[in-house]
């Protein structure tokens, strides 16, 4: 597929992973993709959906396939994204040869990702996200703060489920809890900006 001209700046002023990351363009290009600049980061799509995408972090280079948890990884090179991640799994590059040595799995991994966006199939998610207790002690005391977490996505709410749950002590967790009501009253996920 041709190069999106709109995301050439995003590879030639890059202060981080720049070698890496035209490396890891050029074989995405070759495995049919298009390119679409999603969430400020280049997105690779088939047929409108997303199968992947390129994340620059301070330590490595990211291929963050979409559908990842349904992969098979035969060559064991994807890896959640946290303890808490079930759909999105990633592969690290620290160096151009990194890239070129995998240069094989990814178009492999691709193909498969490809065929799962094509099928619609999902990751399994829980039914219920499970609140820790200083959580929903607090929507007893602010309907608006309960009201405002109920309309998260799903996955928003378990993240910050687990953030708050991650804490040891239950003063820490209530200290996460309020710190972050004014970020989940405007709808935005714990790592959102």
């Amino acid at each position: 597929m041709p190069r999106n001209p709109k995301l050439d700046p995003l590879f030639d002023r890059a202060k981080l992973w720049k070698d890496e990351a035209a490396a890891l363009r050029e074989i995405l290009l070759g495995c049919g993709l298009t390119e679409a600049l999603k969430w400020r980061s280049p997105c690779y799509v088939h047929e409108g959906k997303n199968v992947c995408i390129v994340q620059r972090m301070k330590d490595f280079l990211s291929l963050l396939f979409f559908g990842g948890g349904l992969l098979k990884d035969p060559d064991h090179l994807l890896e959640p994204q946290g303890p808490g991640s079930r759909v999105g799994y990633r592969m690290r590059f620290t160096s151009v040869r990194d890239v070129e040595r995998a240069a094989g799995s990814i178009a492999a991994y691709i193909e498969e990702a490809i065929g799962i966006a094509e099928s619609g199939r999902r990751v399994e998610m829980p039914a219920e996200v499970e609140l820790p207790e200083e959580l929903t002690a607090r929507f007893a005391d602010d309907p608006e703060y309960e009201a405002a977490f109920e309309r998260l996505t799903p996955g928003r709410k378990r993240g910050y489920a687990l953030h708050f749950a991650a804490a040891k002590q239950s003063k820490t967790r209530a200290a996460r809890i309020e710190r972050f009501r004014p970020k989940i009253l405007a709808g935005k996920g714990y790592l959102d900006r």
